[in-house]
């Protein structure tokens, strides 16, 4: 109960500073386009190409990570780039300012990344604390007795009553018990 609620208490908070950064390094970036000859919907819609560029980025290397994959390098560096160039545009607005200013614009959009980057964090971790689940949870008894009865079916000798106890978990003497049961012939 008290990861759970770590767990979410820290994305709420994540989700929160996203949020209130997300709108203040829009607004910089925003102005900043405006600022530089375009208007309409591209000055609009610019700034969430950058952000838009982190989230795609981050999220194929989430995916990648869920499936224990080692992340693309067009990935990285979108990831990268998409950093530099919100750090960049809220620094860039505030420059005007002096060194303070450039900061202090600077601020939001490393709060976003950060915290984006932090609920990924999270979601990973999540993803690795909890065992995959099959469709059918099965006994590690029953388990012993559909690997035994496979590797029948292959090549090579059977499974070993050893690897089968180790692997699974099991008594010896009970993977004996399972696996002579399964050879004795059933009757009708």
């Amino acid at each position: 109960m008290a990861d759970r609620l770590i767990r979410l208490t820290t994305a709420l908070a994540v989700m929160a500073v996203a949020a209130v950064a997300a709108v203040i390094s829009y607004r910089h970036a925003y102005d900043l386009v405006r600022s530089h000859g375009e208007t309409g919907p591209t000055a609009r819609l610019v700034p969430f190409t950058v952000d838009g560029l982190i989230w795609a980025a981050s999220m194929v290397i989430l995916d990648a990570s869920r499936r224990k994959q080692a992340a693309p390098s067009l990935a990285k560096w979108s990831l990268a780039v998409g950093i530099v160039a919100t750090v960049g545009a809220n620094v860039a607005h505030g420059a005007a300012h002096g060194p303070i200013g450039a900061i202090v614009s600077a601020w939001p959009a490393l709060a976003l990344v950060g915290s984006f980057e932090l609920l990924m964090t999270l979601t990973r971790a999540a993803t690795t604390v909890a065992p995959p689940r099959t469709e059918v949870d099965q006994t590690p008894e029953d388990a012993v007795l559909a690997e035994y009865l496979a590797s029948l079916n292959g090549p090579g000798r059977p499974a070993s009553q050893r690897y089968l106890a180790e692997k699974h978990g099991i008594d010896r003497r009970k993977v004996k018990e399972i696996i002579t049961n399964a050879e004795q012939p059933t009757s009708a």
